[in-house]
């Protein structure tokens, strides 16, 4: 079994200036620069044949690069549940059709149908019981957030390996846009 997942990698700019950012949460853990990206569909753990079989899928998609933008900041979860805090995706329809695509090429190699609306966001830290106070504090400070126009002129499938603090991704294949 191996855990994949697609999506789009940031460029190190992104990355280093969105790395200012994670400060100013107490026991939030902070993704890595390596591990920013914008999930375009987690396919979960599946076996080895039946990721084969996706990789020739996601080789067969066709789509143009496109430009995306990064916009906002907000947390997943209330009060005590709070669990995420991410950088916003400004609203992007070829982002959008191609997480559909990669959704596409998932029901066809036989995984289940994504349940949850999909959400295009770049996680930036995982919390555990923050002060919601300080998380409030931090979603305003940084509310304003913009990026420049990021060329998306790629997308990859990535492995995903869970470690002790945090999971450790490897890109699988890279899959270009024309």
């Amino acid at each position: 079994m191996i855990r994949l997942f697609a999506a789009v990698a940031l460029p190190e700019e992104i990355g280093q200036a969105l790395a200012r950012r994670q400060a100013g949460v107490e026991g939030a853990r902070w993704r890595p620069l390596a591990s920013l990206h914008v999930t375009l569909r987690f396919f979960g753990d599946i076996r080895e044949d039946i990721a084969r079989d996706l990789d020739s899928e996601l080789v067969g998609l066709h789509g143009q690069a496109f430009d995306l933008e990064l916009a906002g900041v907000g947390a997943f979860g209330e009060g005590p549940d709070l669990h995420v805090l991410w950088a916003g995706v400004a609203e992007n329809e070829a982002l959008r059709r191609l997480a559909k695509a990669c959704e596409s090429a998932a029901r066809r190699v036989g995984l289940k149908p994504e349940t949850r609306v999909y959400r295009p966001h770049l996680t930036l830290a995982y919390l555990r019981r923050p002060d919601p106070a300080e998380v409030a504090a931090w979603i305003q400070a940084n509310n304003l957030l913009r990026s420049p126009p990021i060329r998306v002129a790629s997308f990859g499938l990535y492995s995903s390996f869970l470690g002790s603090e945090q999971a450790h991704y490897r890109l699988e294949a890279e899959y270009p846009l024309t």
